[in-house]
């Protein structure tokens, strides 16, 4: 009699549950019925939703040809994720500028505390902990703050030029020194030697393997499978687990030592710390009581990591792309270079005083960010709150992914998308037009990239030093033949070429005598 019982107190015990389960699914009907309809997009499958048809490696060009079939707003599920995929700008300023009170969370990512990646207060959730990174960031990064690193940037720039001649087999290394030398320089008063400085491999250590996992796509495996960091270390899976493990290691690395050396520096009045975004603000902090200078610090130092973070992934993928484009488009490098001796004398180097007068060379920049973006997807948003755009409902908690790749690639704004052609930034009476791809390829909305300035200046900088000082062309074998390839990036957040065959070398007028100079100027 006993398992006839319990079948009834199981069936009794059932009856309240399926009452609250079908009320609640009744109440999630009608509000959809209520609320209008989703914006348009792909059939989803039952569970898995729109996973299997999207590219892992580049989701953006998925995003794309959706965008091409449903309009600049796409709704898109993943296991038990809801995406919203906006192409284009004005769509995007509209939700995320206009509505940023809505849209200036960030979603849930599974793979960022594991890999200790949380100290990146870019993917913050919205929040006091976010708005006091942020303050502490833009203090030193505004644009009047940042106008007092140019001098740094262009000696940098020459630095990176004269290692470019050195030793122009290893342009990529040169790049991540200049890229990150500057920023260091910034943050933490630090001056980097201009070959294999020991911070900077720590930092490109750290960050290489670890910013391919922060994206919401390569984030989904292991929100929906967990136990992969739980699994022992010899049983088969558990490659996740320890590859976390060591990426967490690394990235607390990357955040102590610079940190520690700006303590070292104050304690004896360096005044290169003196200069710096953590030496200023722990000067700050010791006017503060005793209970808030653990979160203070705490703060500074994940404003601090994110910085170095940051710049490292976007301006040394942009300089990767502005030599590629110099190999395939030869002609974009003969007018540019033209226009700069047209205006500066060769007995000198471009400064940021020339900039006005080299217009060509702003539109090589924009043409460098719009061609091949270095976030293609930018970082992912996250709705606070329901909302309504144009009749289409976006519920709580979608993920807004603005599809960066797919704005550089609208053929109507942009015609012949897929070539380097800075001309078409230039107006008929040689002056720059309004269209500037950093309006869009820096963020929207409160999320914007608060370095944008400073990350513009180093960009044109090293640039404008470049074409100034070197012939950048393809690669030759020994018969004297080109050698081919195909372009390969990298992928992620940020997608960088992949190092590839060119020839780097001084222009004619580059003398030997001259470039001996350069190494004891004083800048």
């Amino acid at each position: 009699m006993a398992p006839a019982v319990d079948g009834h107190l199981a069936i009794l015990a059932g009856i309240p549950l399926s009452f609250v389960a079908v009320t609640v699914l009744s109440r999630f009907i009608k509000k959809r019925q209520n609320n209008p309809s989703l914006p348009p997009g792909p059939v989803p499958l039952p569970l898995l939703g729109n996973v299997l048809s999207i590219d892992p490696q580049e989701p953006w060009l998925t995003y794309t040809k959706w965008g091409a079939t449903y309009g600049d707003l796409v709704f898109v599920r993943n296991i038990g994720e809801e995406m919203v995929v906006v192409n284009s700008q004005y769509i995007a300023e509209a939700l995320l500028d206009k509505r940023s009170r809505i849209y200036s969370d960030r979603p849930y990512l599974a793979t960022l505390k594991p890999y200790g990646l949380s100290i990146n207060f870019a993917f913050l959730g919205y929040g006091d902990e976010w708005r006091l990174c942020r303050r502490l960031f833009h203090q030193t990064f505004r644009p009047e703050s940042a106008v007092k690193f140019r001098s740094m940037q262009i000696r940098r720039a020459r630095e990176m030029v004269i290692n470019l001649i050195d030793d122009p087999r290893h342009y990529h290394d040169h790049f991540a020194t200049f890229s990150l030398s500057v920023v260091m320089s910034a943050v933490y008063g630090y001056d980097a030697s201009t070959r294999d400085d020991p911070l900077v491999r720590t930092v490109v250590k750290a960050l290489n393997p670890g910013t391919a996992v922060l994206t919401p796509e390569r984030a989904l495996m292991l929100k929906t499978f967990p136990f992969l960091l739980k699994l022992p270390d010899w049983c088969w899976g558990s490659s996740i687990k320890r590859s976390a493990r060591a990426s967490t290691e690394r990235v607390n690395q990357m955040a102590d030592m610079p940190f520690q050396y700006v303590q070292q520096h104050m304690a004896d009045s360096s005044f290169v710390a003196q200069s710096s975004m953590v030496a200023e603000n722990l000067r700050r902090m010791e006017t503060q009581e005793e209970t808030s200078k653990p979160a203070l610090e705490n703060a500074l130092k994940k404003a601090a990591t994110t910085a170095i973070g940051a710049s490292y992934d976007t301006t040394e993928a942009i300089l990767m792309v502005f030599v590629l484009a110099m190999v395939l488009y030869p002609e974009v490098q003969k007018r540019a270079q033209a226009e700069i001796d047209s205006v500066i004398d060769r007995d000198r180097l471009p400064t940021f005083e020339d900039r006005t007068s080299l217009p060509y060379i702003d539109a090589v920049v924009r043409e460098t960010f719009r061609w091949q973006p270095v976030a293609p997807l930018g970082i992912p948003h996250a709705a606070l709150s329901d909302d309504v755009y144009d009749g289409y409902f976006i519920p709580k908690g979608a993920i807004i992914t603005y599809n960066t790749w797919g704005i550089t690639r609208d053929e109507k704004r942009y015609p012949d998308a897929s070539r380097f052609i800075p001309e078409r930034f230039i107006d008929v009476g040689g002056a720059l037009t309004d269209d500037d791809p950093a309006q869009y390829v820096f963020g929207f909305g409160r999320r914007i990239c608060p370095g944008r300035y400073t990350a513009d200046a180093s960009t044109w900088s090293v640039i404008v030093t470049m074409l100034a000082t070197l012939d950048i062309s393809s690669a030759k074998d020994d018969q004297g033949k080109v050698i081919s390839f195909t372009p390969t990036f990298t992928t992620g957040v940020a997608r960088c070429p992949v190092v590839f065959p060119c020839s780097i070398s001084a222009r004619s007028h580059i003398h030997s005598d001259l470039v001996d100079d350069w190494r004891t100027a004083e800048f």
